[in-house]
């Protein structure tokens, strides 16, 4: 019997390919996006030295969050991860959307990152 790949094994495939291209250094490193049906997930990773630079998500602390899966709570990750990278001393960084579809949350976490000044 054959069976259909799920979606998550599909997305993967998709990330691989984007991967191919995308790559982070150090002055200009990747943000990495996780997005699960809960929670999403943002990070700076500089690829050459295999280092999380800064990261934020929906578990954070810092974050009121009533609800955690909607484009208000990614919006406010997008917001913290700029804050965090600015923090840094990072401006510019290359966006990896992690093989989601650049709409919704995904869209809605890059918008507010560029709004609070990265640049990608």
């Amino acid at each position: 019997m054959i069976t259909k790949p799920d979606k998550n094994d599909l997305r993967k495939k998709r990330h691989s390919r984007v991967r191919k291209n995308i790559f982070g250094t150090e002055d200009r490193p990747r943000l990495n996006v996780y997005r699960s049906n809960k929670h999403i997930y943002a990070q700076l990773i500089d690829d050459i030295n295999g280092v999380t630079l800064a990261s934020a998500s929906t578990t954070d602390n810092e974050l009121s969050l009533e609800a955690t899966g909607n484009v208000e709570a990614a919006e406010q990750v997008g917001a913290l991860v700029a804050k965090r990278a600015k923090d840094k001393g990072h401006q510019s960084v290359v966006f990896d959307r992690g093989g989601y579809l650049y709409h919704g949350r995904i869209k809605a976490l890059a918008d507010a990152a560029r709004e609070a000044g990265l640049e990608f």
